[in-house]
């Protein structure tokens, strides 16, 4: 018997939820749907709390009015960085499954891309500093993450690499080898963890008055967690991994965490307003 057939029997069984929550006729309400929705909503309710604080550059009102471009921004980023990122020659030759998004495939990367245009664009029309507006939106970002990995666990994607851990998961679709249930490391590291230190950046010190540091924190946080639980989570099936045994989520992740040191470095301290 192998260690691996041995350890099936610590597995821990994996939880039998239907991706869809909520069905009323032909409509159907997804769990990733309703992670979106709570992620948006409550790191917008805490993005207002963050604008009370000082240095008070963008106002309540302002955040409301972004919440829109905000949205659009993770929706079309995200797809287009998962079809440009991880799928580019599938897409090419089925370009009407683009727009499919209720069958899955959202990059994190791009989603990012996406707001932080979003932010410029919003920034630019509004005359607002940009970092005033990326430090509140990066402090908030966190809670979506939290969410939209306890969504991709629900699902049973994006599954971890085989292990023999007592806490290891048999996923539906990944086979019959025990898995780590990397999204859960996800939500842990890239949500709860990061919030928290975000959270006490922006109560405890001065960052909040200095232009880029939230932001530069977030990306540094998110590129480490990133790039740690990609040695957990299996690589995608049709990239697999890359030299060196790294994987597409790491690379990508490196020039957040040089955008981020550069962030943080460069930042200068600015006037609170009354």
């Amino acid at each position: 018997m192998t260690l691996f057939e041995t350890s099936t029997i610590l597995t821990i069984p994996f939880p039998d939820i239907d991706p869809v929550a909520i069905q009323v006729g032909p409509l159907a309400i997804r769990w990733y749907a309703l992670a979106y929705i709570a992620g948006i909503v409550l790191g917008w309710r805490y993005a207002h709390a963050l604008a009370e604080r000082p240095p008070r550059i963008v106002s309540r009102t302002q955040i409301d009015d972004f919440v829109v471009w905000a949205t659009l921004g993770i929706v079309i980023g995200g797809r287009l960085g998962y079809v440009l990122f991880y799928k580019p020659l599938h897409f090419l030759q089925n370009p009407e499954e683009i727009v499919m998004v209720w069958r899955g495939g959202m990059s994190f990367h791009g989603g990012l891309i996406g707001v932080i245009l979003a932010m410029f664009l919003f920034a630019r029309r509004y005359g607002l500093p940009f970092f005033a507006l990326t430090d509140i939106v990066a402090t908030a970002t966190p809670i979506g993450l939290f969410f939209g990995r306890i969504a991709n666990f629900i699902n049973g994607e994006l599954w971890g690499r085989p292990t023999d851990v007592p806490w290891a998961v048999v996923f539906p679709g990944g086979g019959p080898l025990p898995r780590h249930p990397s999204q859960l490391y996800e939500a842990a590291l890239e949500g709860a963890v990061l919030f928290l230190v975000l959270f006490a950046l922006a109560r405890f010190t001065n960052a909040q008055r200095r232009l880029g540091v939230l932001s530069g924190a977030f990306l540094i946080g998110y590129a480490l967690s990133r790039i740690v639980v990609e040695l957990f989570r299996a690589p995608d099936a049709h990239i697999g991994y890359l030299v060196g045994g790294t994987t597409m989520g790491q690379w990508l992740s490196v020039p957040m965490l040089i955008l981020g040191l550069f962030l943080v470095l460069r930042a200068k301290p600015v006037a609170a307003r009354q």
